[in-house]
């Protein structure tokens, strides 16, 4: 799946290699497809930022941070995803 999403898929953000973010493997690999979010926010908790965007791994992760079994969870603001975006490139 990873050499799959360096090959195929769009790059919304810029990163320092050739990573995109691939609709079917975002779903099929429970949001790890969204490679492309991954590499622009290696910190973040969510890969999957747009509504549309089926994150099963950030939905586990919120919900032990909403159990208290989680915490600091990053993920980037819209100011971030702003600059990162590739549409500013």
């Amino acid at each position: 799946m990873n050499s799959a999403c360096h090959l195929w898929g769009s790059r919304p953000f810029q990163s320092l290699d050739q990573s995109r973010n691939n609709l079917l493997f975002g779903v099929l690999a429970m949001g790890e497809g969204w490679h492309n979010t991954h590499h622009a926010f290696p910190n973040s908790a969510r890969h999957g930022l747009r509504w549309w965007q089926m994150d099963a791994s950030y939905v586990l992760i919120r919900a032990l941070e909403l159990t208290g079994l989680a915490w600091n969870v990053k993920l980037p603001d819209r100011l971030a995803q702003a600059r990162k975006s590739s549409a500013t490139a």
